[in-house]
């Protein structure tokens, strides 16, 4: 086995940073500290939900790890210098990493990302998958450059079911061991100095931040349409949904049948759709 190598994680929650902690150290590695952004730019005011993600992380990091919770990439870049690592594996991370942070690890920085690259670069490619209907999902694993996800693919694989009634727990029994696989991989190949192969950037699509306008129901949609966009609601969070004005009244439908089912029955551009759960909403 190659030289044991010093490394950085930089992730979004807590059991994506353990899932990635156990591939390096099972791999023979060593994890010395981890990164957690606390807002989704740089230098903006921290998120609601990062103060409990914090905390969370406090409560299951290993011992002896440090976690780093920077307000800046200049600051981020300033406490990562002193680690000396190897290598930095990112999966989740909102910012983009500039250069002073992607030169500082001796075999650079590495992006764990859930699709098959160069198809859905971006900050949201599950939401665009759930979204566009895509029975399957991909992970790439690629190294980073200034760019969003336009690095060279050092390791793939797609083939992961998308259920129906997607959540982040359902996929997750599936995409986790996908992603342990693949940075497996990736840790035995990157002391070989192995490139990576450039991506086809004429094939490339993006998958941004949902729209403002995508929380409004569509009916000129097809039914299939309107019930992706409920899906997609549904995988970011509980009691999340689409609002759609029925009878007079503001819903967040929260979950839509294709099929007759018992609910309110809604005409979209092509057909009907059941809406079998629904909850009052507050004004548009």
């Amino acid at each position: 086995m190659a030289n044991p190598m010093r490394i950085g994680i930089a992730s979004f929650g807590t059991r994506e940073f353990l899932a990635l902690h156990s591939v390096c150290q099972r791999e023979g590695h060593e994890p010395v500290v981890h990164v957690y952004c606390r807002s989704m730019k740089p230098n903006t005011p921290t998120d609601t939900y990062a103060t409990a993600t914090v905390g969370q992380l406090l409560q299951e990091i290993p011992a002896g790890i440090d976690l780093l919770v920077p307000g800046s990439s200049e600051g981020l870049a300033k406490s990562l210098a002193g680690y000396d690592l190897d290598l930095l594996v990112v999966y989740g991370f909102s910012w983009r990493l500039p250069p002073s942070v992607l030169r500082i690890p001796r075999f650079g920085v590495v992006n764990v990302h859930c699709s098959l690259l160069p198809q859905y670069r971006g900050p949201a490619p599950v939401l665009w998958a759930i979204r566009n209907g895509d029975t399957h999902l991909g992970v790439t694993v690629h190294r980073m450059d200034e760019n969003f996800d336009t690095g060279p693919i050092l390791a793939r694989q797609g083939g992961i079911p998308i259920e129906d009634d997607v959540t982040p727990e359902r996929l997750w029994s599936g995409l986790g061991p996908v992603i342990s696989d693949l940075l497996a991989d990736t840790l035995r190949l990157l002391p070989s100095g192995f490139p990576g192969e450039p991506q086809d950037g004429s094939r490339a699509s993006y998958a941004g931040l949902l729209e403002p306008e995508f929380s409004i129901l569509d009916t000129s949609k097809t039914a299939r349409e309107v019930h992706n966009q409920v899906r997609t609601f549904r995988f970011i969070g509980p009691g999340l949904g689409p609002v759609a004005d029925i009878g007079g009244r503001f819903l967040k439908v929260l979950r839509t049948r294709l099929t007759p089912a018992d609910g309110i029955r809604l005409e979209c551009a092509d057909g009907p759709i059941w809406i079998t759960e629904s909850a009052p909403a507050d004004s548009r």
